[in-house]
């Protein structure tokens, strides 16, 4: 009876092993900081769409938190494609770099707009809505010449 207890964690911390993505390596890295920034920009959008309740001091440390996001992921795309990597990256990022690196810097003015438009104090949720609109086309700009769905 014992060896079924443990055999169905085993089990699962077996599963969990297979397949997968090393967490360290650079693919495992900037699929973690996106996810990252995904959950920071829907939480902002939520505030300013009502699905989440405004809270200006939430909102202010969102944008600088996704502010700083913005500007690491694109460390972990090596010059050339890992052999065996199988990511929702076209083969486009490696063989258009400039046009990449052109959109990423686009992302990173978008968020530094959205972060200097919270400087205004007191905030006013339709005032921010543009400049999230922005970051949002931005993500969306480079997902679609970019990423495989």
């Amino acid at each position: 009876m014992k060896s079924r207890y443990l055999l169905v964690p085993l089990l699962a911390l077996t599963l969990a092993a297979c397949g997968g993505v090393d967490p360290n390596s650079p693919q495992g890295q900037r699929q973690t900081i996106f996810k990252q920034m995904l959950k920071v920009s829907e939480d902002l959008g939520g505030m300013l769409r009502g699905r989440i309740p405004f809270n200006e001091q939430r909102f202010v440390s969102g944008v600088a938190e996704l502010d700083q996001l913005t500007r690491t992921p694109w460390q972990h795309f090596p010059q050339a494609r890992e052999e065996g990597e199988e990511s929702r990256a076209k083969d486009d990022v490696w063989q258009r770099q400039a046009r990449f690196q052109e959109l990423a810097r686009a992302m990173e003015a978008s968020t530094a707009a959205l972060l200097a438009a919270t400087a205004t104090q007191p905030l006013k949720p339709e005032a921010l809505t543009a400049p999230v609109q922005r970051v949002e086309d931005s993500c969306k700009a480079c997902h679609e010449e970019f990423r495989a769905f």
